[in-house]
């Protein structure tokens, strides 16, 4: 038995040291080979690729159907001068920032509202179990006060999500790259 534990041992032994020696080998031969490359190649960043030309006309709508969000006749919607599109453009961080903050209001308040309709929940369960008429009725006003908070949040939960697509829409306007308001 003792024999077998150090002839196992032994094999361990060897098999760690030739593991060892090909990692070497490999390592000093990467050594080589990254020393024989002159250059890491191109890099290419944001400041030295040309920005995208602004299309002169808004694309027609591939559905055939009239777009909904026309100005109406009375209303003069006036196009974006070049110098509009650039101070509005703004840079990279301010855009990526401000979605940020409105989703992560709308998170805010989508959390706030699971909460408050757990809450109503529980007080409906409660409503239902207790017997006592004094008890129900201060169990119901905390209830209705609840479900009127609820509905606040609800129509807040809401304009959030607009002011998101709102800001979405100002920046494909503004000619933002899509990536810094995802």
């Amino acid at each position: 038995m003792v024999r077998f534990v150090a002839a196992a041992l032994l094999c361990i032994g060897v098999a760690q040291v030739a593991s060892a020696q090909s990692l070497g080998d490999v390592a000093r031969k990467e050594e080589e080979r990254r020393k024989t490359i002159k250059s890491s190649g191109k890099v290419y960043t944001n400041d030295k690729l040309k920005p995208a030309p602004q299309p002169s006309a808004p694309p027609a709508s591939s559905t055939g159907q009239p777009s909904t969000t026309s100005p109406s006749a009375g209303s003069t919607s006036p196009e974006p001068t070049p110098s509009d599109t650039a101070s509005a453009k703004g840079d990279e961080s301010t855009w990526r920032k401000r979605i940020a903050d409105a989703r992560e209001a709308l998170q805010r308040s989508q959390t706030f509202a699971d909460a408050l309709q757990n809450q109503l929940n529980s007080l409906a369960t409660d409503f239902v179990n207790r017997d006592d008429p004094v008890q129900r009725s201060a169990i119901a006003v905390k209830r209705d006060r609840l479900a009127v908070e609820l509905e606040r949040v609800k129509k807040e939960v809401a304009a959030q999500t607009k002011a998101i697509s709102d800001i979405q829409e100002e920046a494909r306007r503004a000619g933002v790259p899509v990536g810094w308001v995802r």
